[in-house]
């Protein structure tokens, strides 16, 4: 099988070649008589391989294309879609988004964002790191980083299988302001999942890395050697004793903290009113020292980009100052619902990182003395609407400031307005897997629910 990329890298003719296709599609739509239109193409291609226990399992080889467009006749609003960049089916998808339009009703808060917020400044954040991986060099890295994790120790049983994935992407967004933004990325990872000990005593956990480019892979070796370490931390779990407790959550566990905030001050959710943090712009909402801010432009960055997807232009800026949610998370639409302005946010927000009080988790749980060290969460128990959080969990007991056993079947359960503000540190131990960038996160006082 041929390489993921090539040796001559023609990302760039893509790009050009989908900017022209847009731009006759936009063309379309305005003589179909749409007053404005907007469009995004994409080309995809990705290797996946999965091996179990010394044997290849899947080798997938993916390519993708697809056009997202919309038409608006005043407020009145078309889409529709497809995967086909030839000529007629861009053609009839112009006509079934303009027909649509006619009959839909008007939407005072329709249209394309403001074009005085148009990106200017199309710079690319360095996301472009094509790996010539084919299928063999792929297994081979899946088959080491397995090898490696089961000969770790004995008491490793079995194997769940280990992947290597690598993909790349080059995309477009253009609309009738006259706006146009051509992006291309990469992706890359290797994970395993072990299983050790035996018969109901059995655990299992996993490992993985991930990059925008291979040379910053953690090594297949490593890879497989942290996978065994979890998973044998994890055997013989002892139960502890329903009580309210500090909960100190590990880097990949606190991520889920900060994405049941972004959940909360997300557009879509404030206009709906199914937020508890509506009308809370302004206000305190997590400890006076706490800070949040969006970082767009960051090199290399999981989610770093010049424009947002209606083409609105990011900027570094400040979610949370001092504990005080600064700003929501907006695009035009849920912006025009509120009576606001957009934040550049259509799609997402870009590389958000939380700044830090503490050391890391060692030192964290060392000053919690006593209590719960999450590292696995379990369910959707996270109601933004009300607040309410309930979930499973598993991870490990914290006695005199050491983890002296781990502990599984938990549940753990508070109200997201007050843990946010029972917040006592936030680690500098970053997992930068994600474009949420944040440490351990210890959470003053949580209801644990094990044996009565």
């Amino acid at each position: 099988m041929q390489p993921l990329t090539a040796a001559s890298d023609d990302s760039l003719a893509r790009m050009d070649r989908l900017s022209g296709l847009a731009r006759e599609v936009l063309d379309q739509c305005a003589r179909l008589g749409a007053s404005q239109a907007e469009v995004t193409m994409n080309e995809d291609a990705g290797l996946s391989v999965n091996v179990r226990m010394g044997e290849v399992e899947t080798v997938e080889r993916t390519r993708d294309r697809g056009v997202g467009l919309t038409v608006y006749f005043g407020q009145r609003k078309g889409s529709a879609s497809t995967a086909d960049l030839q000529p007629d089916s861009l053609r009839a998808s112009v006509e079934q988004a303009c027909a649509i339009a006619r009959h839909t009703e008007a939407d005072p808060a329709a249209g394309l964002a403001d074009a005085d917020r148009m990106a200017t400044d199309l710079r690319e954040f360095d996301g472009w790191h094509p790996w010539p991986l084919d299928a063999d060099r792929a297994i081979a890295l899946a088959l080491e980083a397995e090898a490696a994790g089961r000969a770790a120790d004995a008491r490793i049983s079995n194997s769940d299988g280990a992947g290597a994935y690598s993909s790349e992407s080059v995309s477009v967004y253009a609309n009738s302001h006259g706006f146009l933004g051509a992006e291309r990325g990469t992706s890359h990872s290797l994970s395993v999942s072990l299983i050790a000990g035996s018969g109901d005593r059995m655990q299992r956990d996993y490992w993985y890395t991930s990059a925008l480019s291979p040379d910053d892979l953690e090594a297949p070796v490593q890879v497989g050697r942290r996978a065994a370490e979890r998973t044998l931390r994890r055997l013989d779990p002892r139960p502890i004793r329903t009580g309210e407790y500090p909960v100190l959550f590990a880097p990949e566990m606190a991520r889920s903290l900060i994405g049941h905030l972004l959940g909360a001050v997300s557009g879509g959710a404030l206009y709906r009113r199914a937020s508890f943090l509506l009308d809370h712009a302004g206000k305190q909402i997590l400890p006076p020292w706490f800070a949040i801010s969006e970082r767009p432009h960051k090199p290399r960055g999981i989610r770093s980009s010049a424009f947002d997807a209606e083409g609105v232009a990011t900027v570094d800026s400040d979610l949370v100052r001092d504990g005080i949610l600064q700003r929501y998370v907006l695009g035009s639409y849920s912006a025009r619902k509120l009576g606001l302005k957009s934040t550049g946010n259509a799609g997402g927000v870009n590389n958000l990182e939380v700044a830090a009080n503490a050391s890391g988790l060692e030192d964290m749980a060392r000053a919690m003395g006593r209590g719960l060290l999450v590292t696995e969460l379990m369910g959707q128990g996270a109601n933004t609407v009300t607040g309410d959080y309930s979930r499973g969990a598993a991870g490990f007991w914290v006695e005199g400031g050491e983890l002296v056993h781990p502990v599984d079947e938990l549940t753990i359960a508070g109200r997201l307005p007050e843990m946010f503000l029972a917040i006592e540190a936030v680690g500098a131990d970053v997992d930068r897997r994600s474009h949420v960038s944040v440490g351990s996160i210890l959470v003053g006082r949580m209801m644990v629910a094990g044996e009565a």
